[in-house]
């Protein structure tokens, strides 16, 4: 099992999950984190932590999606360990629907 982020994180992207990460496998886009599923080791720590409950087991339904998704940008971005301040529009864009094709970025984060 790993954990993943999904997109209610997109146009969120709060940090809180990173700094709890005993091994820094989170990684930081532009708008939004990801997981890297192959260095999670599935502690759990991180998923009570997101305040828009963007991080899920792959456990549940339809997860093969998401764990393709965080690999992929987890070998694009920048790794995260340090918390920061959510976007802007953080508490606005909560639970707003199909985030992923309207509001998502593939651009990299700064990191750090």
């Amino acid at each position: 099992m790993t954990y993943v982020v999904l997109d209610n994180c997109i146009a969120c992207k709060h940090t809180d999950c990173v700094e709890v990460c005993p091994v820094d496998c989170f990684y930081e886009g532009e708008n939004m984190l990801v997981i890297h599923p192959d260095e999670c080791i599935d502690c759990g720590v991180c998923e009570p932590e997101c305040p828009v409950d963007a991080i899920r087991p792959d456990t549940e339904p339809d997860m093969e999606k998401w764990v393709e998704f965080n690999r992929e940008y987890s070998e694009k971005w920048p790794v995260i360990i340090t918390k920061v301040d959510p976007l802007p529009d953080a508490e606005k864009l909560d639970g707003v629907e199909n985030k992923l094709e309207t509001h998502f970025s593939p651009n990299p984060g700064k990191g750090g």
